[in-house]
C-alpha cells in the first residue's frame, strides 16, 4: 500500500508539473505579445511626435502668409485714400477750369472782336482734357483696388478656416499623446506638477520653434489664433517634458529577453521582500530602465554583485546577484545601456535577477511603474 501511494503522489506531481509548465508557456507567450504591442505603440508615439512637428511648420507658414497679406490690404487702404483724395483734388480742378472757360466764353461774347485763337484757352483745353483723363485712370484704379482687397479678405478667410483645421488637429493630436503619460506617472505615484518644474529646470534653455507666438511690435493684445497657438506650443513643450521626464523615471523592463517572474515584492518566509525577482539563463543581459548615474558597482553582502542607479526626481534602482558588472561607479548611464549580466551570487537559490526601485530611500514595488508604461511603451 505504501508503494501504490508513493506511485499515485508521483504521477500526481507530474500532473502538476506538466500543469505548471503549460500556464508559464501561456504567460511567456502573452508577455511576448504585450511586447509586440508596446513596440507598436512606441512606434504610433513616434508617428504621432512627426506629424505634430510637420502640422506646427505647416501653422507657422499660414499663420506668416495671413500677416503678409493682412500688410498688402493695409497698404492697398492707404492707397485708396490718397486716391481718392486726389481725386477729390482732380475734381475740383476740373470745376475751376470749367468756372474759368465759362467766364472767358462770356468775355468773348461781350467783345466780338477777341474771338480769334486764345493761347490761354488752348492751355486751359489741353489741361482740363489731361485732368479728366488722369480722374479715369484715378477711378480705374480705385476700382481695381477695392476688387483686390476684396479678393484679399476672401483669401484670409479661407486661411482662418484652414488655420482652425489645423489648430483642431494639434490639439487632438496632443491631447491623445499627452493624456496616457499624465496617467502613466500619476499611476506610479508621482507628482507630476513637481516632476515637471523639475525637468524644466533641468533644460532651462530657450529658442527654436517652441518659442511662444508674438505677431504684435506695437505692444498689441495677441490675436485669437496667436493665442491659441501659444497653447497649442505649451502643450507641445509639456509632451517634450514628459518625454524627458519618461527617460529619467524607471519604467522600462531591466531584462528584455525570455523570463519569468519568480518573487514578487512583499513579504516572503517571514522577511520583508524589496523587490522583484526575474528569472533566465546564466548570462542573461540586464539593462539600466532609466537615465541617471552610477552610485554602487560592487559586491553587496546578501546581495552579492550589485549596481546601484541613482536618478532623477529621488528615485534609485537596484540590480543584485549580477554574475557580472558592466559599469563603473561614477558613470553616467542612459535608459536600455547594459548595465550587467544575470547571476547566482550572494544569497540566492539560482540564476535571477532582483530588481528594486526606491523612493526618497523607501523600496516601491517595481510593478507598479511596469504597469504604469505598459500602454504607453
Amino acid at each position: 500500500m505504501d508503494s501504490i501511494g508513493s506511485g499515485n503522489f508521483r504521477e500526481q506531481a507530474k500532473r502538476d508539473q506538466s500543469t505548471y509548465e503549460h500556464r508559464l508557456n501561456s504567460l511567456e507567450a502573452e508577455r511576448d505579445q504585450r511586447a509586440m504591442e508596446a513596440a507598436a505603440a512606441q512606434e504610433r508615439f513616434n508617428s504621432a511626435l512627426e506629424q505634430i512637428s510637420t502640422m506646427q511648420s505647416e501653422l507657422l507658414a499660414s499663420e506668416v502668409r495671413r500677416k503678409e497679406l493682412e500688410t498688402g490690404i493695409d497698404v492697398i487702404q492707404t492707397t485708396l485714400r490718397r486716391t481718392m483724395k486726389e481725386r477729390e483734388a482732380a475734381e475740383k480742378l476740373i470745376d475751376d477750369f470749367k468756372t474759368a472757360r465759362d467766364t472767358e466764353t462770356a468775355l468773348a461774347a461781350a467783345n466780338p472782336g477777341t474771338l480769334g485763337v486764345d493761347p490761354i484757352k488752348q492751355m486751359l483745353t489741353v489741361a482740363l482734357e489731361e485732368t479728366a483723363r488722369e480722374r479715369d485712370e484715378i477711378e480705374d484704379n480705385a476700382k481695381q483696388a477695392l476688387s483686390d482687397a476684396k479678393e484679399m479678405a476672401l483669401t484670409i478667410e479661407l486661411m482662418r478656416d484652414e488655420n482652425d483645421a489645423i489648430f483642431r488637429q494639434l490639439e487632438d493630436a496632443l491631447t491623445i499623446s499627452v493624456e496616457p503619460l499624465d496617467k502613466m506617472f500619476s499611476a506610479a505615484g508621482l507628482n507630476t506638477e513637481d516632476m515637471l518644474d523639475a525637468v524644466r529646470r533641468g533644460y532651462s534653455g530657450q529658442g527654436g520653434p517652441l518659442m511662444p507666438l508674438s505677431f504684435s511690435t506695437r505692444g498689441e493684445e495677441l490675436s485669437t489664433d496667436a493665442m491659441r497657438a501659444n497653447r497649442v506650443i505649451d502643450e507641445l513643450d509639456r509632451l517634450n517634458i514628459y518625454r524627458l521626464a519618461a527617460q529619467q523615471a524607471p519604467f522600462a523592463m531591466p531584462v528584455k529577453g525570455s523570463f519569468r517572474y519568480t518573487s514578487g515584492f512583499g513579504m516572503r518566509w517571514g522577511r520583508m521582500h524589496s523587490g522583484t525577482d526575474f528569472a533566465a539563463r546564466h548570462g542573461t543581459p540586464i539593462y539600466s530602465t532609466a537615465d541617471g548615474v552610477v552610485t554602487e558597482a560592487e559586491w553587496s553582502s546578501g546581495y552579492g554583485r550589485m549596481v546601484t542607479i541613482r536618478h532623477e526626481f529621488g528615485i534609485e534602482t537596484r540590480y543584485a546577484h549580477l554574475s557580472r558588472i558592466r559599469v563603473r561607479e561614477g558613470e553616467r548611464v542612459s535608459r536600455g545601456d547594459r548595465i550587467g549580466d544575470m547571476g547566482n551570487t550572494g544569497r540566492s537559490t539560482g540564476t535571477h535577477l532582483h530588481y528594486e526601485i526606491r523612493v526618497g530611500g523607501k523600496a516601491v514595488n517595481p510593478m507598479i511603474y511596469i504597469k504604469a508604461a505598459r500602454n504607453v511603451f
